[in-house]
């Protein structure tokens, strides 16, 4: 049920950064106009523009993680010595990516040097 819940939670924040979320806004906004206009004070306004300027932030944001990610995949790719399993958490929820830096911060320092040439 938990799983479950968490999976929702992190699809529901991607697609608050997909531009139909903002058609939704509008859509909505045109609806409210058009069945009860007498109430879209300057509260409603108030809450349009955050409602806006969520969505603006939450674009930017996953705008911003898209690139760091794939920067980070291309210097992955670089490095002969990555694992490659660490270009596959981008599709983890939150708290699996959480335990799996824990995990790596735990591990033994040796692991995660380059293991030297043969002589």
């Amino acid at each position: 049920m938990m799983q479950r819940f968490r999976q929702i939670l992190t699809t529901l924040g991607v697609s608050t950064s997909h531009p139909a979320a903002f058609i939704m806004v509008f859509v909505y906004v045109a609806a409210w106009l058009a069945v009860s206009p007498h109430s879209f004070d300057w509260h409603a306004v108030a809450t349009v523009a955050t409602w806006l300027m969520t969505l603006i932030i939450q674009r930017a944001e996953h705008r911003d993680t898209q690139a760091i990610h794939a920067k980070l995949d291309e210097l992955l790719r670089a490095e002969g010595h990555a694992r490659n399993e660490l270009t596959e958490l981008d599709d983890e929820e939150p708290e699996v990516i959480k335990e799996r830096r824990l995990q790596e911060r735990r591990a033994p320092e040796h692991s995660l040097q380059p293991s030297a040439p043969p002589s």
